[in-house]
């Protein structure tokens, strides 16, 4: 007798709010981060200067949920679901739940990409899809353990998916997308005619405990 038992799990949450608020909610965004990328003359040189095929305000903007209501919106929701995700993940936080952190607007062009990264110092990270055109790419994620595998042999072509070393999930717009931030990922290079939209996100521990 013999059995498999899957242990350290990675969890991957998405969630897709829907109905007219939501909806409106994504096209206000939309309209939001163009505007931003337009206005925002210092990360346009950011980009230009970091060889960027599109734009982030990641280099230049730091107050993007006080500077546009329709952004603080979409804070509001975000703290919901990481609420959930951490409560999945069994978090103890005590009197010192998972806040914002940092929040910035992601706009590539076709052809764009974004190389393999974590997102240091922060718990949770996560993305929401704004505008994803056909052809654009989704977000890679790579096996944490990878590094540690060293005479591991290759996988399947076709192994089973929690198998595999990369993992691509293609989410529609509107998608939010958690992870724990010590995973590594990257979007592959867009293959769509049009800009890929998105928001990228970290959530920390409040530094103060809540008093009351």
């Amino acid at each position: 007798m013999s059995s498999l038992e899957h242990l350290f799990s990675t969890q991957i949450y998405q969630a897709r709010p829907a109905g007219t608020k939501a909806n409106r909610l994504r096209a206000d965004l939309e309209r939001a981060c163009l505007a931003i990328a337009e206005g925002d003359g210092a990360g346009q040189a950011w980009c230009r200067e970091h060889a960027y095929k599109g734009y982030t305000s990641y280099g230049s903007l730091n107050d993007l949920v006080w500077r546009d209501p329709v952004i603080a919106d979409l804070a509001v929701v975000l703290d919901e679901h990481v609420a959930r995700f951490a409560d999945a993940l069994d978090y103890d936080l005590g009197a010192r739940p998972l806040v914002l952190d940092s929040l910035w607007v992601n706009i590539l062009e076709p052809g764009g990409m974004h190389a393999g990264h974590i997102h240091p110092g922060s718990v949770v990270s996560g993305t929401y899809y704004v505008a994803l055109p056909e052809g654009a790419a989704g977000l890679k994620f790579e096996d944490p353990r990878l590094a540690q595998m060293m005479a591991a042999p290759p996988r399947r072509v076709r192994s089973e998916r929690h198998n595999r070393r990369f993992v691509e999930i293609a989410p529609k717009a509107g998608t939010i997308l958690l992870w724990e931030s010590y995973l590594r990922h990257e979007v592959p290079p867009s293959r769509a005619s049009a800009p890929r939209i998105s928001l990228s996100f970290n959530y920390n521990l409040s530094r103060v405990a809540d008093e009351t």
